[in-house]
């Protein structure tokens, strides 16, 4: 759909790559994800703030439990997946996590058993943080094209670090008038708030963005299909297993960073520690937000897949060789900050693109398998087995660092190989 030039949508053509006629459904989703992303950072100092009463041993079988309630919750996603009118599916994942918030807010006043509650509540929240997001990108590799995928989602995604900065903000600022298990009920009033914008973005899809043919039957029935198909197409389907490992891979950098610096950081006060880790994460997001805006939507069309998705890893690889040469906090806040802002900021949009050549039934089964299933195996393989190096065979921080370098290695060449499927794979409309 042409606008005229005098269209106030037309300054977005030039500066975020996009064209007039996506400027509503790109605000729309950008606004989406930032409510997302601002309700659970609004909620995670609350879970946090609880797990400064108990033990690291009762924190690591509260990650366990996760990891099997994640599966459990995934596998009951997909029978409703196959089951709900496919129109209501996306509003319905928001309306459930707003009741269960406020179950949990109320349930904590009347139970006797204040613990219980609290550990649930913390597992649950853990579950909502990667299954929210999950579900967003679902809708997004839905609503939009592989074309428009390259343009937009980078933008999009910058919305996430927009409401990462903002839901801080809100929880620090709430607390001075409002007890902080109150929060939890105003996290789940946001949830609503996207319910109309998931409306809106359903009828632009097939009017201003023209994607009237990736329609098929979303407002007369469901998926359809067995409810477990994710979890047999994600170990069937070489290109969705492909995306589900180079998940597991970005794990275990992220495990490997992060236990790095925390033993770096063990002679340092926890001030010392905070007033460090607040500086690392405003960088980061503000490099995560300029990336998202103004590099990935350009890179992805010039470069192709395969950069796009290397080039993060490639310069984690050349980082974790240098901490192992020297082994220093800045270097290893400095490779924090690039995998992380590397992530949100271009290798997550450009995953999320590798949905757009795949069907709507992998885009709403196997991908939550991918995203939380694998994403919390990946956390449980890789904790034990750098706590096998460590631990286990007494290595130190540099030879460590060379395994990581390994690791990296390996993500980047997994990064490639998906990026050159991407881009030889037909469009799956189905």
């Amino acid at each position: 759909m042409d606008h005229p030039a005098s269209s106030p949508a037309r300054p977005f053509s030039g500066l975020f790559n996009m064209r007039p006629n996506e400027v509503k459904a790109a605000v729309a989703s950008f606004l989406f994800v930032f409510i997302l992303m601002a309700a659970y950072y609004l909620l995670r100092p609350v879970r946090d703030a609880m797990a400064s009463d108990w033990s690291d041993a009762e924190v690591s079988w509260l990650w366990t439990i996760n990891f099997f309630i994640s599966t459990a919750v995934v596998a009951l996603y997909g029978l409703i997946v196959a089951r709900i009118r496919f129109h209501r599916l996306v509003p319905v994942v928001y309306l459930f996590f707003a009741a269960s918030f406020v179950v949990f807010h109320f349930g904590s006043s009347l139970s006797n058993n204040g613990v219980l509650i609290d550990k649930s509540f913390y597992v649950w929240i853990s579950v909502f943080a990667l299954f929210h997001v999950s579900v967003f990108w679902s809708f997004m590799a839905d609503t939009f094209n592989s074309e428009q995928s390259h343009r937009l989602f980078s933008v999009i995604a910058a919305g996430a670090s927009l409401g990462a900065i903002a839901g801080p903000l809100m929880s620090a600022e709430l607390v001075k008038f409002m007890p902080v298990s109150n929060m939890i009920l105003i996290a789940a009033g946001m949830l609503l708030i996207p319910i109309p914008l998931i409306a809106l973005l359903g009828r632009l899809k097939s009017t201003e963005l023209g994607n009237a043919g990736l329609v098929v039957t979303e407002q007369q029935a469901s998926l359809g299909g067995n409810p477990l198909n994710g979890f047999k197409d994600f170990f069937s389907n070489p290109y969705l297993l492909g995306i589900g490992v180079f998940l597991i891979l970005y794990t275990g950098i992220g495990s490997f960073i992060y236990l790095e610096l925390k033993n770096l950081l063990a002679d340092y006060t926890r001030a010392e520690r905070a007033t460090i880790y607040g500086y690392r994460d405003a960088i980061t997001n503000s490099i995560t937000f300029i990336l998202a805006f103004f590099v990935t939507g350009r890179l992805v069309p010039r470069f192709g897949m395969p950069s796009a998705l290397a080039v993060v890893p490639l310069i984690i690889m050349f980082g974790m060789l240098v901490l192992a040469f020297s082994p220093v906090l800045i270097m290893a806040l400095g490779l924090w900050v690039v995998r992380s802002a590397g992530n949100y900021g271009l290798t997550r949009p450009a995953r999320e693109m590798l949905f757009t050549r795949v069907s709507r039934e992998d885009r709403f089964k196997t991908k939550p398998v991918i995203d939380i299933v694998a994403y919390r195996g990946g956390d449980v393989i890789m904790g034990w087995f750098f706590t096998g190096l460590t631990q286990g065979l007494g290595l130190g921080l540099a030879a460590v660092a060379i395994v990581g370098a390994g690791i990296a290695a390996l993500w980047g060449m997994m990064g490639v190989y998906l990026g050159r499927r991407y881009q030889s794979r037909p469009v799956d409309d189905g």
